[in-house]
């Protein structure tokens, strides 16, 4: 491959504002590229004085790498040209504050007496399950709650939701698992309010005992953590509702073309389906042809070469037979391709290249 031109990319019309939803979540398979996109993708609604909000839910941090800034846990001006909102979520310190904004000693010490961990035996970021003695593994509470990670990732995604600050919010998702066990919550945090009223029902006449071996206001403080569920369940539904209405919300899918890649994300495509996520943009990244016939305009920007390396006309064969599989069970959406670049795709001039074949 040539050397990659520098003015040559600075010279491509970057895209002024982006026609999208509300809601822009990229999501997909771990390492196909989904914090670039949402970097462009947020950089591009900027230009056009969309006060754009872009969200990294991903433990690795790497928004900041991408965009070149230093990016804090909480929403900051990251341009002073454009206006442009960062934020990284920072799941250890989001965990210290209790991982789903309710306090761990919420139940007034019932929890304790239902499992080894509490409340949030099975949620720790090992993703371990606590021995209850009465109930099993499982506990009363029910199943493994969802690790430290993505349950911080909710809850701060909740407080951007209906947020009037911003036009737009841009979400670089976790990894798929870890996004589709987010949706999952409300159902979890339901079975958790309603086993933890049966469990207060059977064994109301124990209450009193519990309130003297615990403290006067612990069954206060039970009540109290009953009511800090009901309403977070509430939440989520309602982030839900959002993610569930095309009108608000876009999920893309992001992919590079190799065979498990695509059938993760056929996987992904389907269980979003069962959530009712609409789905209207399919992103294939690192793809091994000309920039040139990506962007459907001349640019000097080095690519492959086919006829002289082995090796990328190996690889573009391979790559051709899971487009062509991509093409045909994504049909109905669409399909956008960014090329493999020659360079790390870090700072404004490559993410404006990335804009614009997301454009």
């Amino acid at each position: 491959m040539s050397e990659l031109d520098v003015e040559a990319v600075d010279d491509i019309d970057a895209p002024a504002g982006i026609d999208a939803a509300e809601y822009v979540l990229y999501g997909g398979k771990g390492g196909v590229g989904k914090t670039t996109c949402a970097a462009a993708t947020a950089l591009a609604s900027a230009r056009d004085d969309t006060t754009t909000l872009v969200v990294s839910t991903d433990p690795a941090h790497s928004l900041s790498d991408t965009l070149e800034a230093d990016i804090p846990a909480t929403p900051t001006r990251i341009r002073e040209d454009v206006p442009l909102y960062a934020a990284e979520i920072d799941p250890e310190a989001a965990v210290g504050e209790g991982p789903l904004g309710v306090e761990e000693d919420a139940l007034g010490g019932v929890g304790e007496l239902l499992g080894g961990d509490g409340m949030f035996g099975g949620g720790g970021a090992g993703g371990g399950q606590a021995q209850d003695p009465i109930g099993g593994e499982e506990g009363l509470l029910g199943g493994s709650m969802p690790g430290a990670d993505e349950a911080a990732a909710l809850r701060l995604l909740l407080d951007y939701v209906d947020d009037d600050r911003f036009d737009r919010v841009v979400i670089d998702t976790a990894p798929t698992g870890h996004t589709l066990r987010l949706l999952e919550l409300p159902e979890t945090m339901d079975s958790m309010v309603g086993k933890v009223l049966q469990l207060r029902e059977r064994f109301s006449g124990m209450m009193d005992n519990l309130t003297g071996m615990f403290g006067d206001d612990q069954d206060v403080d039970a009540e109290a953590g009953i009511e800090d569920l009901q309403e977070l369940s509430a939440r989520i539904e309602h982030l839900r509702s959002i993610l569930q209405d095309p009108r608000k919300t876009d999920f893309r899918i992001v992919m590079v073309p190799e065979e498990l890649s695509v059938v993760e994300s056929e996987r992904l495509l389907a269980q979003l389906g069962e959530f009712n996520i609409p789905v209207s943009t399919v992103v294939v990244n690192r793809v091994m042809q000309d920039p040139s016939e990506v962007l459907g305009e001349d640019v000097d920007i080095a690519g492959p070469n086919h006829a002289d390396c082995e090796f990328c006309a190996r690889r573009w064969q391979v790559q051709q037979d899971a487009l062509a599989r991509s093409q045909d069970m994504f049909r109905g959406h669409d399909v956008r391709r960014v090329p493999l670049f020659a360079e790390e795709v870090r700072g404004e001039r490559l993410l404006s290249v990335v804009a614009a074949c997301l454009d």
